[in-house]
């Protein structure tokens, strides 16, 4: 055993204990030299709730969109066909602390609409507290977008390009500016930033269709905001619009019914057809938090009211479909036709929260937090003129929470009241005549407990287990009943307005030490689970979602990181701590094991395993190595993988000038082509099918990230106001990460 402890400790505390050593030098530094610290943040940080991963200072992670920095996060797993899960948990993806509140094609188009280099940190929640909304499902990822405010003007400026060449040379570029200040009366925020993203997607779907688009992305986003110091309280106001801009230009082959206008009847034929998409999505919201402070520190009282608008369009045109008839054979040639699918949809949130927190007296020192939160959230959507579909959803909710430390025991036990009122109507045009019905509705109260007990083996070691019971409501990307993808002539993708909440419930274990090392095993069980299924008809193809009545998901995953220099060091010198974890070679290692239980499918589990290597070559450059992989010949929901969905290696070399303030990095992504998704679909009704879907994943390209000098070397950087959690104080000039 304490062999164990002691690997743990030289795998583990070198990094925190070299850290704060760091620090300390670098306070004396400034005391004679006057000059701004800049911490080094830890690459990948566990916590008890949560894992949190830098992107500020990563650039493996950076140097791209938020998307391909998403996917290369040890232990996620994002795929066209089932969205993102982390350590077999169902993620919803929230932006500074707010839900995004779509999934599949539209979330994925957003976030690759959003450079990399925007992004401080992600922190992915695997067990949320009462605090947080209980539809927040089974975890949270919190793409955290702010900096810091200084008492001076500074300005951040960062920019990549990058570029891939399959059948023909494509090209990447983003661009963005950081402005903040502080004054005595007020600080101020504003990053604008805009990227070009050119990119190539070929598909296969069984023998009925085959696809090669020429994707074409224009992405711009402003970020502002305004804090006001009152006494010790404070007024934040944030307001930040995104936009993004895409053409698809497709070329598609394949076997479908088409109708003959000659002989007024469908026949089956051999086709080729080109088409364009046009999709415009803007996204805007504004937020205004007060903060009201007491003289304990610890006590705290925030109230905030937000509001987001989501507009989108999708606009496909057909330029020709041609080929032949099969029976008997015939040419044909149909002219093209716009607005094969036009449709618009809206959204619109509002919502106001309350939330407080003490120290209370209770056992050997404790917490209590408290709170409401009520949530309008209106959703329209158009097709061709007709509004098909009207959803409304009002939440009223309530938690309580009660934290408390018993010797090296740390106690968490809380609850959350939801009231949900959901309804809505729906409109179908059915041979002319418009046909409309009541959506099923959702009125129910629910009490989503949550509890938590640590035991605290030594410092910075420790096992918790954790249980919590939580609900995902359905996002507006899977109730939209329109086409918002690619319409071929055999290919029928729809969402389900009908589609009802997923209740989860939540246990893991975990033991983790010094905030990197860890192992841990989790079962989320999951009653009316939405899931993506696509099977054959004939010569159609359908892709719908659907409601699995009753679903577990088994997750089993450990880390590791390992310095180099215990293989050429002995243990006394090493114990000594005289380095800088910036300056050292080692290698983090990630592997779990997921298994989706279905009842009337036999899905076989599968390995993720990922080693991120970081190697300090001379003249101070830095390598970092990334390889990710997926075992294939697994079940993942309804499909089953035939292929890896990771099997890339990834590669970045990256130094820094001029005192640290120019930071360049060049990259090549994906080096030997191994990205590829090919799943079978394994339908609950219908014919499977062979899926095959490949993208321009092998790129190259550079980036570069600089600070641009002030001329007040001893001016003082504030704490950020954007905080991972309520409790830690904030500072800064965006609105707080929940």
């Amino acid at each position: 055993m304490r062999k164990t402890i002691l690997v743990l400790s030289l795998l583990g505390s070198f990094f925190a204990y070299s850290q704060e050593k760091s620090s300390s030098g670098q306070e004396k530094e400034k005391q004679i030299e006057g000059v701004v610290i800049t911490k080094t943040k830890k690459a990948v940080e566990q916590k008890a709730d949560r894992t949190i991963f830098d992107f500020s200072e990563q650039p493996q992670l950076n140097n791209g969109n938020v998307l391909e920095g998403i996917k290369k996060l040890p232990g996620l797993v994002s795929t066209d066909i089932a969205g993102m899960m982390y350590q077999g948990k169902m993620l919803d993806v929230y932006l500074n602390g707010r839900p995004l509140n779509i999934t599949s094609n539209e979330l994925n188009s957003f976030l690759e609409g959003m450079p990399a280099n925007s992004v401080d940190r992600i922190e992915v929640i695997t067990q949320p507290g009462a605090e947080y909304p209980a539809t927040s499902g089974g975890a949270i990822m919190n793409i955290i977008t702010n900096k810091n405010a200084n008492k001076y003007l500074t300005a951040t400026y960062s920019g990549n390009y990058s570029f891939s060449n399959y059948d023909k040379f494509r090209s990447r570029t983003t661009n963005s500016l950081n402005l903040n200040a502080r004054n005595k009366l007020f600080g101020w925020q504003l990053n604008v930033g805009q990227n070009y993203r050119e990119t190539m997607l070929n598909t296969m779907q069984d023998v009925l269709l085959n696809s090669n688009t020429d994707r074409i992305g224009r992405g711009y986003f402003a970020k502002s905001g305004v804090t006001f110091d009152l006494g010790d309280d404070r007024l934040l106001l944030n307001y930040d619009i995104y936009h993004n801009n895409n053409d698809n230009y497709t070329l598609s082959n394949g076997l479908a019914v088409i109708f003959d206008k000659e002989k007024d009847k469908y026949r089956e034929a051999d086709f080729n057809a080109s088409d364009a998409a046009r999709t415009n999505n803007l996204r805007q919201e504004a937020v205004v938090t007060y903060q009201k402070r007491f003289s304990d520190k610890s006590q705290k009282l925030d109230f905030q009211f937000g509001f987001t608008k989501s507009d989108s369009e999708f606009v496909q045109d057909n330029f020709f479909q041609k080929g032949f008839y099969t029976d008997p054979l015939q040419p044909f040639d149909n002219p093209g036709a716009n607005d094969i699918l036009n449709n618009k949809s809206d959204m619109k949130v509002a919502n106001l929260k309350v939330d407080y927190s003490q120290p209370i007296k209770l056992l050997d020192g404790g917490k209590v937090s408290a709170g409401g939160l009520y949530e309008r959230q209106d959703f329209e959507t158009e097709s061709k003129g007709l509004k098909n579909l009207e959803y409304q959803r009002q939440t009223a909710s309530t938690y309580l929470e009660f934290q408390a430390k018993l010797k090296k025991f740390d106690f968490t036990l809380g609850a959350r009241a939801e009231n949900y009122d959901i309804s809505g109507i729906a409109r179908k045009d059915s041979s002319n005549i418009i046909v409309q019905k009541d959506l099923k509705t959702f009125n129910k109260f629910k009490i989503f407990p949550n509890a938590s007990v640590q035991y605290n083996l030594m410092n910075q070691v420790y096992i918790a287990a954790n249980y919590n019971k939580k609900i995902s409501l359905p996002s507006i990307s899977a109730l939209n009943p329109n086409n918002v993808t690619f319409s071929g002539p055999n290919t029928q993708i729809n969402g389900n307005p009908d589609l009802q909440p997923t209740i989860f419930d939540n246990y893991e274990v975990k033991i983790s030490a010094f905030d990197y090392a860890f192992i841990g095993y989790s079962v989320s069980s999951a009653k009316d689970q939405v899931a993506q299924i696509i099977m054959k008809d004939g010569k159609n193809l359908y892709n719908q979602q659907v409601n699995i009545s009753s679903m577990k998901i088994h997750n089993f995953n450990v880390g590791l990181p390992v310095p180099f220099m215990i293989f050429s060091k002995p243990i006394s010198e090493i114990m000594k701590f005289d380095f800088n974890p910036d300056k050292i070679n080692f290698m983090y290692l990630y592997a779990g094991y997921q298994k989706h239980e279905i009842d009337n499918l036999n899905n076989k589990g599968f390995w993720i395993f990922n080693v991120m290597t970081q190697l300090i070559l001379p003249k101070g450059i830095k390598m970092t190595a990334n390889y990710s992989y997926l075992t294939p010949k697994a079940g993942y929901f309804y499909f089953t993988a035939e292929k890896p969905f990771n099997n890339n290696v990834d590669i970045t070399l990256t130094k820094k000038f001029l005192n640290n303030k120019l930071t360049l990095s060049v990259f090549a992504n994906d080096i030997f082509n191994g990205q590829v998704m090919q799943v079978r679909s394994n339908p609950p009704t219908g014919d499977a099918v062979v899926l095959r879907s490949k993208y321009d994943t092998r790129n190259f390209g550079l980036s570069i990230n600089y600070k641009i000098p002030t001329k007040n070397k001893l001016a003082k950087e504030d704490a950020s106001i954007l905080n991972s959690t309520k409790k830690e104080d904030a500072g800064g000039v965006m609105q707080p990460g929940q």
